[in-house]
């Protein structure tokens, strides 16, 4: 067995979403106004995103990060999960739609990761514009379009072999075409819901000693019969 994981950051490694805290302490009616096209479709999730950020202007970086180190609070027993994983020599990749200049120094603490997927901002101009480096690969059902801010699909694709044994932990809608390609997920919140809807197995967690239990219970007992 070559367990290897892909998790999301916003609402799964962090216990709210980021970016929802942020513009609401930003620009709360501005982003608000974007917020309710994304939810009734008018625009992309991808171009909202970018739409919201623009509201932001690059000398705030700095004031946006402090903000999210002061406010975030990541999910109960991360800090032991990433250590087990560590220990096992599991890779560990966390994949995001959210952005690197506040994703980084959140989890630096924790020590090195296999990769961080996420977007990234360019802060050359006067207002924060969003890149894109994760774009869908043709195997996304939304590569016609170009729908995915950061495509979780593709990574895996790109990162995993066929060999390994893939673990998808997440929350949200945008992790379900993720999940769809995990061998385990572990997740919460509307995924739960979506992988229910398509009867996709998976295994809720509340903190990481939940996600840490879901895990050694799978992978002990491979250690066990590798050494007997």
């Amino acid at each position: 067995m070559k367990p290897i994981i892909f998790c999301d950051f916003d609402g799964t490694i962090t216990e709210t979403d980021n970016i929802f805290s942020l513009m609401t302490q930003f620009v709360p009616e501005e982003s608000k106004k974007i917020a309710e096209a994304m939810i009734t479709q008018t625009i992309s999730f991808k171009d909202g995103l970018s739409a919201m950020f623009q509201l932001l202007a690059t000398q705030q970086k700095d004031d946006i990060v402090q903000y999210l180190m002061d406010t975030a609070k990541i999910r109960e027993g991360f800090g032991d999960f990433v250590r087990y994983a560590q220990d096992n020599n599991i890779p560990f990749y966390i994949v995001s739609s959210g952005v690197g200049f506040f994703i980084e120094p959140l989890v630096e603490k924790y020590g090195s990761f296999t990769g961080i997927y996420c977007n990234q901002a360019d802060f050359s101009g006067k207002q924060i514009q969003l890149i894109y480096p994760n774009s869908c690969d043709q195997e996304c059902s939304h590569f016609s379009t170009q729908g995915c801010d950061c495509c979780k699909s593709s990574v895996i694709r790109t990162v995993a072999a066929d060999d390994h044994f893939k673990i998808v932990i997440g929350d949200s809608l945008s992790d379900f075409e993720a999940a769809k390609q995990a061998d385990i997920v572990l997740a919460r919140d509307h995924l739960i819901h979506r992988c229910e809807e398509l009867q996709i197995p998976y295994k809720p967690f509340t903190t990481f000693y939940d996600c840490l239990q879901a895990i050694e219970e799978i992978i002990e007992p491979h250690k066990m019969m590798a050494t007997s």
